[in-house]
């Protein structure tokens, strides 16, 4: 019983972490050591300048951000 609520805890924090991964956020530090979009982990520009700050980098938007489809919403059952 231990085992399977240990498995069944390892499914939940692997799950739980694969989604908070995939979080495309809007800003990206970019430059040559960073390849293109470059790292993008910032929610704001002040949080991407203060990284670059010092460093020949600097910051842009993430285009899987910016350019991504909207998620389309459905159509009711019915309608044509």
């Amino acid at each position: 019983m231990r085992k399977l609520i240990f498995v069944a805890m390892l499914a939940v924090a692997g799950f739980g972490a694969s989604a908070a991964s995939a979080h495309d956020y809007p800003y990206c530090l970019q430059g040559q050591d960073y390849g293109y979009p470059g790292l993008c982990q910032f929610t704001s520009y002040l949080q991407c300048e203060a990284t670059a700050s010092g460093t020949l980098s600097y910051c842009g938007v993430n285009p899987r951000f910016y350019y991504a489809q909207a998620p389309r919403g459905r159509r009711p059952w019915g309608w044509y």
